[in-house]
């Protein structure tokens, strides 16, 4: 299994894609943290950038990864492993060396100009959202044998996480307004990994103190020690269940 995650890493390390990810990360950490004299305002800039290139790079890498090495997985599925070491390696190798790029286009630059709590919590977000989205999309690839509907359910995912789901917020809290519906929004916060890392983030800042009361039950929620731990299990459940039932199918699927 090492040696398979191993050749995994290295192999994606010297794929130009991930080193042009890596690049236009460094780059943009380094413009963003450099012009802004306000580290905190500079964060909360270079979270916007994160919270829309992370997942869909993560997400239409690895889809378009794991479907370039279907040979490969026949191949080890032929050798003496069980289906869901081949798995779990590829998935250990996509997460590992994507999240080593964004350590290096992202971690790198914050721990020089912005080496602070709210710094840390965009770095820890960044690898989570690396992560989970890496999950995601071997959940989708596995479900979709066709490579081109694949990557398009991959897409559709995208959308629907960065900026789809808070469309659908809005509309629910247009459509009850006269409703106090503060904690739930908390609630369907914890559907999507992409506000969750948006709102651990901006706890940490002053801009949470601008939302009123719904910043006040955010900050009450997710800055408590119950919401924190919460909150990290619902980011594991993210991380876990989507590779999971990934792994079930995979195991099952004819190759």
């Amino acid at each position: 299994m090492r040696k398979i995650t191993k050749y995994v890493i290295i192999d994606i390390l010297k794929n130009k894609i991930v080193i042009g990810y890596t690049f236009l990360l460094l780059v943009l950490s380094f413009s963003v943290l450099s012009l802004e004299d306000n580290s905190a305002k500079a964060v909360l800039t270079l979270l916007n950038i994160i919270l829309i290139m992370v997942p869909l790079v993560n997400i239409l890498f690895a889809s378009v990864y794991v479907y370039n090495s279907a040979e490969f997985m026949e191949l080890m599925a032929s050798q003496p492993l069980k289906r869901k070491q081949i798995w779990f390696s590829v998935y250990l190798g996509l997460s590992i060396s994507l999240s080593i790029a964004f350590l290096l286009g992202v971690g790198v630059p914050v721990l020089l100009y912005a080496a602070s709590i709210t710094g840390y919590t965009l770095i820890l977000v960044g690898l989570l959202l690396s992560l989970i989205f890496v999950s995601i999309a071997m959940f989708a690839v596995v479900r979709i044998r066709d490579k081109a509907k694949g990557i398009g359910m991959a897409i559709l995912l995208w959308l629907y996480f960065a900026l789809l789901f808070d469309g659908l917020v809005l509309f629910i809290l247009f459509q009850f307004e006269d409703y106090p519906l503060e904690k739930a929004m908390v609630a369907l916060s914890l559907l999507n990994p992409v506000d969750i890392g948006r709102i651990m983030v901006l706890i940490k800042t002053d801009a949470s103190m601008l939302m009123g009361y719904t910043g006040a039950i955010f900050r009450n929620f997710f800055g408590a020690t119950n919401g924190q731990l919460i909150t990290s299990l619902v980011l594991l459940a993210w991380i876990i269940i989507p590779f999971w039932l990934s792994s079930i199918k995979f195991r099952k699927k004819d190759l």
